[in-house]
């Protein structure tokens, strides 16, 4: 297999005889070209237990017709394939990579919180209500005001905001403000008053409604606590959501983002239909479906947008096991090391969710499932072992011959028991993560989890190690679409002034990292064929950089610009 595989990299990066066959429509040459053939040093979407280093392979030109790549090699071999009517771009010596694929994201949301409040950032309550304050001063009479971004550990006291402190905000308007994590919010006392929520509210299943210590509600609403309000505010129009999806787009486009996996809503994927249409979508688009959907209505929306579409298809459903670790609502096996009588919210119970998942493999979905805690993890594996036991047993016409190729994924995978690494490897289960987060969490992850459990936490090293594949994506807008940040997370594990380190054995090589923001992405997604290496019949996604990321120090990353994107050989983005 290792001869075969180092073969295949020696033989894409020659120009192909039959290249020659017809003109290429646009060359690039004078690159650093980095075109990710093997693409982790420590594991990789050919070769996931691999622990040899092998070297890059890197070219200086590549030669594009249509939307795909014909041929990668040498200045004077690309040349020699040039025609009458070729393009040449000179790439100046820049260094040029493959496109990343962002593996986890929610497109549209980030371009709501462009409209919206951003609190992003916010140094304390005081701040945040002041950011309120300026939008509800333009707001109409009774217009709900929204937003989020908020982290209350960035505070001085870290204390949860209330809905009396939003009540001190003039105008009586509706507002919902959610974490920077997506799984709490707080409120106002108009909203709550929509939506009836009082002290004798119950909670709903997964979710909490924080009281105070007169039995109140205190405005804090988690994971589907949430919904109680959303529900009440009036859907978004279709040109604001369409303006939400270009701001979205903007921001992928110039930080190198060519492919990314979004889970925003169904409305929202018939705008970026309406999009493709006009030719104005400028990032491949795989949008996951939600996992609790009835089958009837999932059938439904897979087949109604071909999947052989490389710009835009539906793809995995995903389901939510808990929360998240900021919130204390990561469903933990042991308390949370700071809050002795929580362990989080896990959001299904096992045999409902053992069913749900067969059914809809059963049918042929891939699945994907959130979870950050140890709890969430055991509870996503458990069902994909039940799944694949009954799909073994009951549907071997789903299978890949005699080899399952479900590609199940779990979302975020954050903390993980011991046992758990070898799990994800026996059941074939991509470890979807998000490398940012730590750059966030690593300020009080080790007290919510004590030093044992967090040796474990953010294992991106260890997954490789037992080979595990991984896909990195960054959550946006969680934590910024840029994924230099994330970059710079997997290959230090330290915060952006290089001052602390978090667990320093679960580095990355830059070449590991890399792979998992392009091959790994593309495997997760079903794609490796086409996208996350640059080579002959490869779609013509790449990235131009500013610097050589793979040869600068590590916090130079952090500072790199993308120059140009291309998307299928067109540019979508190019630096002023």
């Amino acid at each position: 297999m290792r001869v075969t595989f180092l073969g295949w990299i020696l033989a894409f990066t020659m120009v192909q005889s039959n290249a020659q066959t017809s003109e290429p429509d646009l060359i690039f040459i004078h690159g650093n070209i980095y075109t990710g053939a093997n693409s982790t040093e420590r594991g990789s979407a050919a070769l996931p237990h691999s622990l040899t280093a092998v070297a890059m392979p890197r070219a200086q030109a590549l030669a594009i017709r249509g939307e795909r790549i014909i041929a990668v090699g040498s200045d004077a071999e690309i040349n020699n394939l040039k025609g009458r009517h070729t393009r040449v771009f000179d790439l100046e010596g820049h260094f040029v990579m493959p496109g990343f694929n962002d593996a986890h994201l929610h497109l549209v949301s980030g371009g709501f919180e462009k409209l919206n409040v951003d609190l992003v950032g916010a140094k304390s309550l005081s701040e945040m209500k002041s950011r309120i304050a300026t939008r509800a001063k333009t707001a109409a009479a009774g217009e709900w005001i929204l937003g989020g971004g908020w982290d209350h550990t960035l505070w001085p006291n870290q204390n949860l905001p209330t809905r009396q402190d939003l009540d001190a905000i003039p105008g009586d308007h509706p507002a919902i403000f959610t974490r920077v994590d997506g799984h709490i919010a707080v409120t106002n006392s108009t909203a709550l008053r929509l939506a009836a929520i009082t002290g004798k509210t119950p909670d709903p299943a997964g979710g909490k409604i924080d009281h105070d210590s007169s039995g109140e509600p205190t405005g804090i609403l988690r994971e589907t606590a949430m919904n109680l309000v959303r529900s009440k505010i009036p859907k978004p129009s279709p040109s604001q959501r369409r303006r939400a999806i270009e701001l979205g787009l903007e921001d992928a486009a110039q930080w190198g983002i060519t492919s990314a996996q979004d889970n925003s809503d169904w409305e929202n994927f018939l705008v970026y239909e309406d999009m493709e249409r006009e030719g104005k979508l400028t990032l491949r688009i795989t949008e996951w479906l939600p996992f609790d959907e009835p089958l009837a209505i999932l059938d439904k929306h897979r087949a109604l947008h071909p999947q052989s579409d490389m710009m835009l298809h539906t793809g995995m459903l995903k389901g939510f096991m808990d929360g998240s670790l900021g919130s204390r609502t990561a469903a933990l096996l042991q308390p949370y090391s700071d809050d002795l009588k929580n362990s989080g919210i896990p959001r299904y119970q096992q045999p409902q969710l053992d069913a749900l998942t067969r059914a809809r493999a059963a049918a042929g979905f891939q699945i994907g499932f959130h979870a950050i805690g140890d709890r969430g993890v055991e509870m996503a594996l458990q069902a994909f072992s039940e799944a694949d036991r009954y799909l073994r047993e009951h549907r071997p016409q789903v299978l890949s011959g005699n080899t399952p190729d479900h590609r199940w994924r779990i979302e975020h995978a954050q903390i993980v028991s011991a046992e758990h690494f070898e799990r994800f490897r026996e059941l074939n289960v991509i470890a979807s993560m998000q490398p940012n987060h730590l750059l966030t969490d690593m300020n009080w992850a080790e007290a919510r989890l004590g030093p044992e459990r967090a040796k474990r936490s953010y294992a991106w090293g260890e997954f490789l190690n037992h080979g595990v594949r991984l896909a990195f994506g960054t959550d946006y807008p969680v934590e910024p679409i840029t994924p230099f940040r994330g970059l710079y997370a997997a290959v230090t594990r330290k915060n952006e002034a290089g001052s602390v380190e978090y667990f320093p054995e679960q580095k990355l090589s830059i070449d590991a990292a890399i792979g998992a923001y392009t091959t790994g992405s593309a495997y997760a997604e079903f794609a490796e064929k086409d996208k996350g290496t640059l080579a002959r019949g490869m779609l013509a996604d790449f990235v131009v950089l500013d610097r050589d990321i793979t040869r600068v120090p590590p916090p130079e990353i952090l500072q790199t610009h993308v120059l140009r994107t291309v998307l299928g050989g067109k540019t979508v983005y190019q630096a002023k």
